[in-house]
């Protein structure tokens, strides 16, 4: 009796953890939905995202999805939303996790749609998370300590919405990150953001020239930036997708040819030159 007992128990609290997660990621699609340019109820719902261990500074849980074929060759983590007024950031994102499922092609995809949650559903929507960080500029590169301050005081003009903080990982979004990229260890990381109207790119392979109607303009390496910490620092590539607006996604077509297009060029830059990237750093 005491053994049925137990897996009853034990029944009921999985079914419990089941239905909490249902109504967490539920709740998030309500305010995606609400909040995103060119996001339907249904995609977010089919995104079937899942809270993951990271928060925000206000204790919104940070959702990111996984989606596998059934062989790998690389893995790879997309990054959308590190500042919350990018809003069409972590849109595409979504709409790129509805692509994974129907072609995943031999990648393990982890997207984290929306990393500052406080930026985006703020009124308005901020650059920086509730500690008002700019998070893109948070992460440990060298001299962080040095270099970080004298580029916000000096170039930035001490522009609030780009303060890279007191300190390195400051942040428990940039910690999550920083802690998800060492449990991950992707093969390539896609950054995406707005409103340049560019592609960006650090590491140590062949850039990708174009992704749909973006074509590749480097923008330089900033402290404390994911591309520099990674691409640079740490020799995992970083792609930077900058896309023309903040508010306005492309068109679903142009989505779909930036979703190709990246696969094409990791086809040629992750597989047949794995040996050019060497081993990521401890």
């Amino acid at each position: 009796m005491q053994i049925m007992w137990f897996y009853k128990l034990i029944s009921t609290l999985f079914a419990t953890f089941l239905l909490a997660a249902h109504a967490s990621a539920a709740k998030v699609c309500d305010e995606f939905y609400a909040r995103l340019p060119n996001v339907s109820r249904t995609l977010c719902d089919t995104a079937q995202l899942q809270a993951s261990t990271g928060h925000s500074v206000k204790g919104r849980p940070i959702y990111m999805r996984d989606v596998r074929a059934d062989s790998t060759q690389r893995r790879v983590l997309v990054i959308g939303g590190i500042h919350g007024d990018e809003l069409s950031a972590s849109s595409v994102a979504l709409h790129w996790i509805r692509l994974a499922q129907a072609t995943p092609a031999q990648t393990h995809w982890r997207f984290v749609p929306a990393l500052n949650p406080d930026g985006l559903f703020d009124r308005p929507a901020r650059r920086v998370n509730a500690n008002g960080v700019d998070l893109n500029r948070n992460f440990p590169t060298p001299n962080w300590d040095r270099e970080a301050t004298f580029y916000w005081e000096g170039r930035a003009r001490k522009d609030p919405r780009r303060w890279p903080g007191k300190r390195p990982l400051s942040e428990p979004e940039t910690k999550f990150l920083h802690d998800e990229m060492q449990r991950f260890k992707p093969d390539l990381i896609v950054s995406i953001h707005a409103p340049y109207g560019v592609l960006d790119f650090d590491g140590a392979v062949e850039p990708p020239q174009r992704l749909g109607r973006l074509r590749l303009v480097p923008v330089g390496v900033f402290p404390g930036s994911l591309g520099n910490y990674s691409g640079v620092f740490k020799n995992v590539p970083v792609v930077t997708i900058e896309l023309p607006s903040a508010t306005l996604t492309p068109r679903d077509a142009e989505i779909e040819s930036m979703w190709l297009d990246l696969h094409r060029w990791m086809r040629e830059a992750l597989i047949l030159r794995t040996a050019a990237m060497g081993p990521q750093k401890p």
